[in-house]
């Protein structure tokens, strides 16, 4: 069973393409000093834009715009403030909070992160913030006031006084830790600066506070620490890792440069295929900054791919090129060969590559698409350097007639293990092999439904799990009632919805519902908010913590509370339930929205709609629903391509079995780890998220097509911090 055409069609279709091909060889080893000094002053031009290259991180580039969750968020981000938030968390390391030297740093603090660069200034909170305030039940009626007083000294009297606002003010678990041993100061980022008009550059953001971190520890000499969490940070200290990413990117040229010359045995050989993938990467970078994109700091493992693949690719070309010249033929004829044999499958496996990653532009979240982008460009390049550049660099080189004897010598060492291996490959052991491939094949696919999308640990898996900002993370998840991991409700009701009882008692059953869903830490709403103020006017009276049926008594309880809470808009058509998340786990996320979307689905209401979401959490939310919905679509344009190029290369749909039944077997094995271990697939990670297969084909010396079997390029996962 093949798809061959008729043998006399396949030889005129063959002496077709050998005489094009033959031409232009000709043609191009003709013109080969020309040709290099263009590659060389291309690769000159090439590098001024790689040196021009920016980091490229935004907030909104990690959002799936097409998303219904995102649809919301974009909907309201402007009367509730976006997803991007920053918590600077100060913790007392000896007692309680309650200490002059505390306060005064807390004042200091808020007042630094409130001018740090693109901070919605309005949107601050903190205990010296004007925004939290208290209101008490008094003998005359209500009092109320800012948490710190204006007349504030730093006396025990006072501090007492402060220590009695912060319960009444209900901020204890959220701005303040839950025993008192430390504050937190909460910012919302500008994706755009409002004092430059330019675009949030979060490496100064992020600079400017560790910065604060290191002052604060410094002055206070370690009574008080600073935990920072956030996006920005997060950027920030990938973008710190990145820096130790290129001193290894240095050490991988080296090691790879001495690997490469222990096989080819002389230095000029070894460095003609680094050196052309060198190129391919300068190319790709200086490429990226003509077409107008920056390098995002979670795609920085890119080059490593592009310069590992070239380099595979490189070392087939120069032992083609060896045996060649083996046979007799001097430098620029053996590099003809070599070029002539391994041009088409070698196109034909970097194709697979750049269909690969281009698949994943199915994915509408432009942070993955850029990536996609910088890969297949990157990929695309080796094309030219290693199948142009480098046959023409290596007709130049001259091997001594000592080399073939080495050469000889560790082929018959290498020979006689394969040959071993060889002779044991007959009909029984090979059937035996098979049927165990196929088994661990099907019992992979059958496992693929357990595929976690998402995170499956707190903290961001980018870092490493004893970073500093994952034991940030862990100090104020357990010190305090919230942290940075908020999903907002948004609760689309009628104008003045606020003073009408059906809808404010459906909002108060929906949190008494969604706090009992694990991973909750707290919920936040108008109606719980209405139903304290409610109590005050009864005294502060348990009993009287309910919702009022009288528009004019609820409309009473629901007035001390200001848009500046962010639980309103202007005429109360819109109230978010903002709830606070232990974690961002693909487990917690999903039963939350879970949980929301049945609780909608059994409580319709013409006044009242429950949408998701708003919040960073909900962001990751619908990115994990974006992936997770993308993944079959984008195996089966991966693997229809790759069965298509076979089909072309080989014209026999056995061998296009032969090569694509491996793949799938590999891919869903190579996944296995992911989804039974501590890892997840998470949107901040794309390489853990799709299986690229791809296929090296070379040729056989009389002319045939030979495929090697499946390889699987990735980078490694960074661990930074």
């Amino acid at each position: 069973m093949t798809s061959a055409p008729p043998p006399g069609r396949s030889a005129e279709i063959g002496r077709s393409q050998a005489s094009t091909l033959e031409r232009f060889t000709l043609w191009m080893f003709r013109h080969r000093t020309p040709l290099i000094l263009a590659f060389t002053a291309l690769t000159a031009i090439m590098g001024w834009f790689a040196s021009r290259l920016r980091v490229d991180a935004s907030f909104n580039k990690t959002l799936p715009r097409n998303h219904e969750y995102i649809h919301t968020f974009l909907k309201h981000q402007g009367e509730f403030g976006g997803a991007n938030r920053v918590l600077v968390a100060l913790m007392a390391q000896q007692g309680d909070m309650f200490t002059p030297e505390f306060f005064a740093e807390l004042k200091r603090v808020t007042d630094e992160v409130t001018f740090l660069p693109a901070v919605d200034r309005p949107q601050v909170q903190s205990l010296f913030t004007p925004n939290v305030r208290y209101i008490e039940v008094v003998e005359d009626g209500f009092s109320g006031g800012n948490v710190i007083p204006a007349d504030f000294q730093p006396t025990p009297e006072s501090f007492a006084r402060v220590r009695e606002n912060i319960i009444k003010s209900g901020k204890l678990g959220q701005l303040v830790a839950n025993d008192f041993t430390g504050a937190i100061v909460s910012a919302q980022l500008l994706e755009i600066d409002p004092k430059t008009g330019n675009k949030i550059d979060y490496q100064v953001v992020a600079d400017g506070l560790e910065r604060l971190r290191q002052r604060v520890e410094t002055a206070s000499r370690g009574t008080i620490r600073v935990h920072i969490i956030g996006f920005a940070k997060v950027i920030g200290d990938v973008g710190e890792g990145a820096r130790n990413v290129l001193l290894l990117f240095g050490a991988a040229i080296v090691v790879t440069t001495l690997l490469v010359w222990n096989y080819a045995g002389r230095w000029k050989l070894a460095a003609a295929p680094v050196v052309c993938s060198l190129v391919a990467v300068v190319w790709q970078l200086g490429g990226l900054t003509a077409l107008g994109y920056g390098m995002d700091p979670f795609s920085i493992l890119v080059p490593f791919l592009v310069f590992a693949i070239g380099v595979s690719h490189g070392v087939q070309k120069i032992c083609t090129f060896r045996n060649e010249m083996f046979k007799g033929q001097d430098g620029p004829s053996a590099a003809r060969a070599a070029f002539m044999q391994l041009i088409l499958p070698g196109i034909v496996a970097l194709l697979t590559d750049t269909v690969g990653f281009l698949t994943m532009l199915v994915i509408k979240i432009p942070t993955i698409q850029e990536l996609a982008i910088t890969a297949s460009l990157g990929v695309s390049v080796i094309i030219i350097t290693n199948f142009f550049l480098l046959p023409l660099i290596l007709s130049y080189l001259r091997l001594p007639p000592s080399y073939a004897t080495w050469v000889a010598g560790r082929r018959a060492t290498g020979d006689a293990l394969w040959s071993r291996l060889v002779a044991s490959m007959k009909p029984g052991p090979s059937m035996v092999i098979i049927v165990l491939c196929f088994g661990a094949g099907a019992w992979a696919f059958l496992k693929s439904s357990e595929i976690r999308i998402g995170d499956t640990q707190a903290g961001v898996p980018e870092l490493r799990p004893d970073s500093r900002y994952n034991r940030d993370t862990r100090v104020i998840t357990s010190k305090f009632s919230i942290g940075v991991d908020i999903l907002s409700v948004i609760v689309e009701t009628v104008p003045d919805g606020s003073v009408d009882h059906e809808v404010v008692s459906l909002m108060d059953e929906f949190e008494g519902h969604i706090r009992e869903v694990p991973g909750v830490q707290s919920v936040v709403s108008l109606a719980s908010m209405a139903k304290i103020v409610n109590s005050g006017y009864g005294e502060g009276s348990l009993k009287w913590r309910i919702l009022p049926r009288n528009k004019d008594t609820l409309a009473q309880a629901v007035s001390p509370i200001e848009t500046a809470t962010g639980l309103l808009n202007a005429n109360s058509s819109v109230m978010p339930v903002m709830i606070f998340l232990a974690d961002h786990k693909a487990e917690t996320l999903r039963a939350v929205t879970s949980a929301v979307k049945a609780f909608a689905a059994t409580h319709p209401s013409p006044k009242a709609k429950f949408l998701l979401a708003s919040g960073n959490a909900g962001v990751m939310a619908a990115t994990n629903e974006v992936v997770a919905a993308a993944e079959v679509p984008i195996l089966l344009w991966v693997f229809g391509a790759v069965i298509a190029l076979c089909l072309i290369a080989f014209r026999s749909l056995r061998a296009a079995l032969c090569i694509v039944l491996p793949l799938e077997i590999v891919s869903y094995l190579a996944s296995r780890p992911w989804r039974g271990g501590s890892g997840g697939i998470t949107p901040a990670g794309p390489w853990r998220r799709f299986r690229w297969p791809r296929v090296e084909p070379h040729w056989h010396p009389v002319g045939l097509p030979i495929p090697t079997g499946p390889f699987r390029h990735g980078p490694p996962h960074l661990d930074r911090g």
